[in-house]
């Protein structure tokens, strides 16, 4: 079994086919939130401890979420990428990030 890096992901209700191209990056979901609830909303703490990335789809959230989010990726030193929910879009946010 193969040691996978963790991501966070933010939006969306179902990952469905970028969960396979996280795989393929050797990255695995910690977390997925989908930004639907106020708790999640309001950008309450995630536990980042484990995490090496994280991702956010921008057609799912609002700017405030967005905001809180990216604060909390930047007090963990991690990336932060904020895209489109689109195979092409995440995978070339991947790669600038060096994930791939």
């Amino acid at each position: 079994m193969e040691n996978k890096e963790m991501a966070i992901v933010i939006g969306a209700d179902r990952l469905g086919n970028i969960e396979n191209l996280l795989d393929e990056c050797g990255l695995s979901v910690l977390k997925h939130i989908t930004g639907r609830s106020p708790k999640a909303q309001a950008g309450n703490m995630v536990s980042m401890s484990h995490a090496k990335v994280m991702i956010l789809f921008t057609d799912f959230v609002g700017h405030n979420v967005m905001r809180n989010f990216r604060k909390q990726a930047k007090k963990q030193n991690i990336p932060f990428i904020a895209c489109k929910r689109t195979i092409s879009d995440v995978a070339r946010n991947l790669e600038r990030y060096g994930f791939m």
